[in-house]
């Protein structure tokens, strides 16, 4: 594929192909280079024991505008996250139930585990989505972690261990990876802590009822079937005065006027982007390493979690099962179950063999659920570390010290190239929604540039 066109966009997954349809929309011509054998990024539905499965990112919630806009305009159905019955926790080693959004903890705990959340969110509020940097404390939380600003400010054992069990569960990280301005900026670019965390009203509140990769099949049938170009991984973006040559692996060539390039950071680095892209742009793909986890999804016959008055919501602060929900179809069909492996558990299982990662999670589910969780009657897992062109979910994230070293750069445009990808989102950073915020901003970016008048 020795081709010309408009705008090639590097990347498949929900980001690169809203902004390919969006320019396309714009009469440009526009071509799609994805590494995988697959469009969809970081989501993948698969049929697991009979039926649809997720595999990667599958929820979306009601302020998650971006994504929901997308999704009604292309038609895509959806379905509540069945989260009716009683939760489990599992801290200290010891099982507990409760029902509602209050963990059982002690009183102490609890308490200071609700001014934990009331005081990060009143000082998430500081940090602006778009400039982080220009936080008024930005240096001093930059260099800090969570971990050390827990154990500064969190004096509870309870409230300190449902603090690691949140922190896992939304960034697939433990706490003393993550900076504490970079979790300050996420939790405000996503509405707060508790909606990250929370089914109803948050962020894990619906389910498409085709999978979530569906979006991803939508948007590429708006595009010619030979301009989305697969198993084509890009070696290198170079440009000059005239535009942008983009080479894959094989040798293949697209020349273009401008490029999206609409992967994570950390694979971003692979490519050669000349030596003069800005220091401020290598230390964003150097330093946003991504998340660590591993997902399993297990079905059965029947729901009996559910029959037992269990809502299939469980988390955990010890075992390989970090993170539960029931993930059953629409009405309840399909029964099954999923579970995440997350941080240093997940790294701690990558690369082992498929059945022990199967029989730890069902291991997991028995002890959350009962034993009938150890005869499902399929199971799948995915180790997005091992991932050739992921290496890891959910999102990259900034090591300490790094957002305030890269200022604007995450994304400036870079001469003819334009930046996409959940982690370059201002809003719902980190999820579906950051994906397609950032591709629609890119296409507009580059439309704006197509239709500018003066030297192309």
């Amino acid at each position: 594929m020795d081709t010309s066109v408009d705008v090639v966009v590097v990347g498949g997954g929900l980001a690169g192909l809203t902004a390919a349809r969006d320019i396309a929309r714009t009469g440009a011509t526009v071509a799609v280079l994805e590494a995988r054998d697959r469009l969809g990024g970081r989501t993948l539905t698969r049929d697991v024991g009979g039926g649809a499965v997720d595999l990667g990112g599958q929820w979306v919630g009601p302020h998650q505008h971006h994504v929901l806009r997308l999704a009604d305009g292309l038609g895509l159905k959806r379905f509540a996250q069945h989260h009716q019955g009683t939760k489990v926790l599992e801290v200290r080693g010891g099982l507990r139930t409760y029902r509602g959004k209050v963990p059982s903890l002690p009183l102490l705990s609890l308490l200071d585990l609700q001014r934990t959340v009331w005081r990060l969110d009143a000082l998430a509020k500081k940090v602006p989505p778009e400039k982080p940097a220009a936080t008024p404390r930005a240096a001093e939380w930059d260099a800090l972690t969570l971990e050390q600003w827990k154990q500064r400010h969190v004096p509870t054992w309870g409230a300190r261990a449902a603090l690691d069990i949140a922190a896992r569960a939304v960034f697939a990280a433990e706490p003393s990876e993550l900076s504490f301005l970079g979790f300050l900026s996420y939790v405000h670019s996503n509405g707060g802590l508790m909606p990250l965390t929370e089914v109803e009203g948050g962020a894990q509140a619906e389910r498409f009822v085709d999978g979530a990769q569906s979006l991803s099949r939508r948007l590429a049938q708006a595009l010619p079937p030979e301009r989305v170009v697969l198993s084509a991984p890009v070696r290198a973006v170079l440009q000059d005065g005239r535009g942008v040559t983009v080479t894959t692996t094989d040798g293949r060539t697209v020349r273009a006027r401008y490029a999206v390039v609409a992967t994570p950071p950390a694979l971003a680095e692979r490519i050669d982007f000349g030596a003069d892209l800005p220091a401020g742009r290598r230390r964003v793909h150097a330093e946003l390493p991504m998340g660590s986890v591993i997902k399993v999804v297990a079905t059965y016959a029947r729901p009996f979690w559910r029959e037992a008055g269990l809502s299939g919501e469980a988390v955990s602060d010890v075992g390989p099962v970090r993170l539960c929900f029931d993930d059953c179809g629409p009405q309840g069909h399909h029964p099954a179950l999923v579970g995440f492996f997350l941080g240093d558990t997940a790294r701690a299982w990558t690369g082992r063999p498929s059945a022990d990662i199967q029989r730890a999670a069902l291991e997991g589910f028995a002890r959350f659920f009962g034993p009938q969780a150890l005869t499902p009657i399929a199971v799948a897992e995915l180790d997005w570390k091992a991932e050739a062109f992921s290496t890891g979910c959910y999102g990259g994230l900034p090591r300490p010290g790094t957002l305030t070293a890269v200022g604007d750069a995450l994304r400036a445009p870079f001469g003819r190239v334009h930046w996409a990808g959940t982690e370059t989102a201002i809003h719902g950073t980190g999820y579906l929604d950051g994906a397609v915020e950032s591709g629609e901003r890119a296409a507009t970016e580059v439309a704006t540039r197509l239709t500018a008048p003066g030297p192309p």
